[in-house]
């Protein structure tokens, strides 16, 4: 299936979860906002949220720094 990551294509297998998705991207779950078209998806449901074809997901991610 095809899906729109950060604006880019992505080919991702059907009933791919969001958590195994930013796993595949090496992403800390802790560390990422997800929004899946427009709506932003809390942490606990990453692992239960199955992506489908032709979503839009956003990933913005929070760095430390000093």
């Amino acid at each position: 299936m095809q899906i729109i990551c950060n604006g880019q294509q992505r080919e991702l297998e059907e009933e791919t979860s969001l958590a195994a998705m930013l796993a595949m991207l090496e992403l800390d779950p802790n560390t990422v906002v997800a929004e899946v078209n427009k709506k932003i998806i809390e942490r606990d449901q990453y692992e239960d949220l199955r992506l489908r074809d032709g979503d839009r997901v956003e990933l913005i991610r929070f760095v430390g720094g000093g």
